[in-house]
C-alpha cells in the first residue's frame, strides 16, 4: 500500500522525476492552501477561514517531509509578495505582525505532524484521522499563541484588558483560540472527510 494519498495518485521512482513530481505536488498544494485561505465562511463568534482545514488536508495527503515543504513555500511565496495570506495580503509584515507565528513555523510545524501520522496509517480509519488532524491542529496553534502573547506583553501592544485574562498568555489563548475552536472542530472533521473520500476513490479504482 502507498504511504500517503498523494502516493497513491502519483507514483515515481526515486531520481529525477521524483523531485519533478514532488515540485509539482508542492507548487499545487501551495495553491490549494492559498485558494483555502481567501474563503471566509460567516460563523459565530467569528468568520471561520478556510487556511487551517487546507493545512492538516495538505499534510496528511503528502506525509510529513512533502506536506511540511509545501507549506514551507507557501509561506515563502506570501513572504515575497505574493497576494497568498488571507484577504489577499502578503509580504514580510504579514509573518511579523500578531498571527504571524500561525503561519510561521504553526503551518509548517501542523502539516508535518499531520503528515508523520498519516504516513504510519492514520489516515485509514476515520477516528485516527480525526485524531491527526486535532493534534495537528494544536500544534498549529502553540506557536501561534506564542507569538500573539509578545505582542501582548509588549510595552506598546495591544492591552490585555477587556480580554477577562490576567496574563499576556491568557489573552492570546482568549483571543487567539477560543473563537475559534467551533471553526477548528469543523475543519478537522471536513479535513479528515476530505482524505477519507480520496482513499475510497482510490481503492474502489484498484479494485
Amino acid at each position: 500500500m502507498p504511504a500517503t494519498l498523494a502516493d497513491a495518485i502519483w507514483t515515481t521512482k526515486s531520481g529525477s522525476r521524483s523531485w519533478l513530481r514532488n515540485g509539482a505536488l508542492a507548487v499545487v498544494g501551495s495553491l490549494f492552501v492559498a485558494a483555502c485561505s481567501q474563503i471566509q465562511v460567516p460563523m459565530w463568534p467569528v468568520p471561520m477561514t478556510m487556511q487551517t482545514f487546507a493545512v492538516m488536508t495538505v499534510g496528511m495527503a503528502m506525509g510529513w517531509r512533502l506536506g511540511a515543504a509545501t507549506l514551507a513555500l507557501y509561506t515563502l511565496e506570501g513572504a515575497l509578495g505574493l497576494p497568498v495570506f488571507a484577504g489577499f495580503s502578503a509580504g514580510p509584515g504579514v509573518l511579523m505582525g500578531p498571527t504571524g507565528g500561525y503561519i510561521l513555523p504553526g503551518f509548517i510545524l501542523g502539516a508535518a505532524c499531520v503528515g508523520y501520522l498519516a504516513e504510519r496509517g492514520w489516515d485509514r480509519k476515520v477516528w485516527k484521522s480525526a485524531v491527526a488532524n486535532t493534534l495537528g491542529t494544536l500544534v498549529l496553534f502553540v506557536p501561534g499563541v506564542a507569538w500573539l502573547a509578545t505582542f501582548y506583553a509588549a510595552a506598546d501592544g495591544p492591552s490585555i484588558a477587556g480580554t477577562g485574562a490576567e496574563t499576556a498568555l491568557g489573552a492570546a489563548v482568549v483571543t487567539g483560540v477560543v473563537p475559534f475552536l467551533l471553526g477548528g472542530a469543523l475543519k478537522i472533521a471536513l479535513a479528515t472527510a476530505v482524505v477519507r473520500a480520496g482513499w475510497g476513490v482510490f481503492n474502489r479504482l484498484r479494485g
